[in-house]
């Protein structure tokens, strides 16, 4: 169970960075892609924006509440993030349409996690 104050400020680092790399791409989509890329790619493009965004909020809010979680939740809601929306990406840049075969492994990875999460949350005796 993840409880130490200095594991969760790694958490809360990979969630900022993540958050960071999904606003980056969002902007990327909005004002590089149009021009490049079929328009039905550039909502793929922003699925794999909002997805990415969600599970690193997500991540954030779990690691600033004051709980006990899961290692193997908090691993499997990062790496599934990093599948889905990374194969998405590369999907769209690249214009490998096998790679929507590895997308749902990432969203299955995500929706893992998070179930796993609610099932072994405990209460913390200490406030972070």
């Amino acid at each position: 169970m993840v409880g130490d104050l200095m594991v969760r400020v790694i958490w809360m680092r990979v969630a900022l960075i993540g958050l960071s790399v999904a606003i980056a791409a969002g902007a990327f989509g909005a004002h590089g892609l149009e021009n490049h890329v079929e328009p039905h790619r550039v909502e793929v493009w922003n699925t794999a924006v909002r997805y990415q965004a969600y599970a690193m909020l997500a991540l954030l809010a779990l690691a600033v509440a004051p709980v006990r979680l899961s290692a193997v939740g908090l691993w499997a809601l990062s790496l599934g993030s990093l599948i889905f929306s990374g194969s998405l990406y590369v999907l769209v840049l690249l214009d490998l349409g096998v790679l929507g075969a590895v997308t749902p492994i990432g969203g299955v990875l995500m929706i893992g996690g998070l179930i796993g999460l609610a099932w072994t949350v405990q209460t913390s005796d200490q406030t972070v």
